[in-house]
């Protein structure tokens, strides 16, 4: 697998913005549901993918052989992994995506060429 570049992340984070900007369309709420669903998903959403980049991140710095051992590194890394905590305690908000799925699912129905909420 080739390593991923600056540019693919950009791109990865463009397409999370046009996404955003979608949204402030008021597209159906099915279908905004169902493209947010992968966002937060409990094992590969980005919450849980965020921590993981962050952790080894930090890892990495840590264990780079030109890595700076001083007291203010040592704090910046910590403060990475606290970060990573927090990003990954937001796991669960696929569970309100799923209640915002039936709440929604009660109110909607799908027809040909789309659905209608009533």
């Amino acid at each position: 697998m080739p390593a991923p570049t600056p540019d693919t992340i950009r791109t990865l984070t463009q397409t999370l913005s046009d996404l955003t900007d979608y949204l402030r369309e008021n597209p159906d709420p099915a279908e905004a549901l169902a493209l947010v669903a992968p966002l937060l998903d409990d094992y590969t959403g980005l919450p849980v993918q965020l921590a993981d980049t962050l952790r080894a991140l930090s890892r990495t710095l840590q264990d780079h052989p030109e890595a700076p051992h001083i007291r203010h590194t040592s704090s910046l890394l910590k403060e990475l992994l606290v970060a990573a905590w927090e990003q990954e305690d937001q796991h669960t908000l696929h569970y309100v995506l799923e209640d915002l799925r039936a709440l929604y699912g009660r109110t909607c129905t799908h027809e040909p060429g789309g659905a209608r909420c009533r």
